[in-house]
């Protein structure tokens, strides 16, 4: 079994619980609003990692970060982009098993058309009332499943 770490619009804040809920990840995916590249470094020594830019990722560190990324692990690909809004292609017809994305804030799991979407929620600074959350996806071969984690920043 692979344990991949998802989390999403830190916004320049890296909790101690987010990183506590990621540790052991074979993998980590941030889905963009990053916030600094600290937060990359910090996340990177844990897992290899696959990141991409949000919209709020503009400084100069940012122009490295790409618009969306690959992760395949084994037969399963997931596609990471921050905005679902903007997400240019059919994931279904490119094989994609999995597509990650954050930007609204709000943890969601879903499956249209075969692929699982997942979005982990914002793992940084609480938005409204919504919880604080990160996420991870299971693979275990070609099956992928997925579950939120709601973290606890009382």
């Amino acid at each position: 079994m692979i344990r991949v770490g998802v989390i999403s619009d830190t916004h320049g804040l890296l909790r101690p619980q987010a990183k506590a809920a990621l540790a052991g990840c074979d993998y980590l995916v941030h889905g963009g609003d990053i916030g600094n590249a600290g937060i990359l470094e910090e996340l990177a020594a844990m897992a290899p990692l696959t990141v991409v830019r949000g919209n709020n990722d503009r400084a100069g560190w940012a122009g490295a970060v790409p618009d969306t990324a690959r992760l395949a692990v084994g037969p399963v690909i997931i596609h990471a982009i921050h905005d679902i809004a903007t997400l240019a292609l059919d994931p279904a017809a490119e094989g994609i098993a999995v597509v990650v994305y954050g930007h609204s804030h709000k943890a969601r799991v879903d499956t249209r058309n075969g692929v699982l979407f997942l979005n982990p929620g914002s793992a940084g600074p609480r938005r409204f009332s919504l919880p604080v959350s990160v996420a991870e996806l299971l693979i275990d071969g070609a099956s992928v499943s997925a579950r939120i984690i709601d973290l606890d920043i009382s």
